[in-house]
């Protein structure tokens, strides 16, 4: 009788042991995904960063390209909206920790075509260039919803993607008047 006492005994403490190891296992893993979390949002949130640098930059060239009045006002608002969004996307990330990227490197050949299609095009023709970054920044933002923790989610949702769809459709609006 005492041996299956004992045997009950080391049952119950290999189980709780076993309980608390796990637990122990999960609590450990939960900063690592957390941080996991916290890099890839960093990573896309500097990439939504780069394609707004781009878009400063590329608003700025067509501004200087412009001699229309009109058109250079409605495209410095325009590229108004994107500077904020460049303020905005670099405080969140430094919110995270990570270090916000300082240009748009990946967009400058973007924004190379933008600046010869102002030079030799007409403006209907930049407006239309401008209009098709903004279709891609929209696109971008919104494929890259699903993978972005709740928070990081919220904030692109309420801040970035309507400031985009804005600039999008006040595009579209110009390209029709000219």
């Amino acid at each position: 009788m005492p041996k299956l006492l004992v045997s009950r005994a080391r049952q119950v403490a290999e189980r709780r042991a076993m309980e608390e190891t796990n637990r122990l296992a999960r609590a450990l893993r939960q900063p690592m995904r957390m941080r996991t979390h916290r890099l890839r949002d960093i990573n896309r949130l500097n990439a939504f960063l780069s394609g707004e640098h781009a878009a400063v930059q590329t608003y700025t060239q067509c501004i200087q390209r412009m001699k229309d009045p009109a058109v250079i006002g409605r495209l410095r608002k325009l590229r108004a909206s994107h500077a904020q969004r460049v303020k905005m996307l670099t405080q969140k990330i430094q919110e995270l920790g990570g270090q916000p990227v300082s240009d748009s490197s990946l967009w400058t050949s973007f924004a190379k075509m933008v600046e010869g299609s102002a030079k030799l095009l007409s403006k209907s023709a930049a407006v239309s260039t401008l209009r098709t970054g903004e279709r891609h920044g929209r696109l971008e933002y919104t494929r890259q919803l699903p993978q972005l923790s709740d928070d990081t989610r919220r904030f692109v949702l309420t801040s970035m993607l309507p400031q985009q769809v804005r600039t999008h459709d006040a595009l579209r609006a110009l390209q029709r008047e000219v």
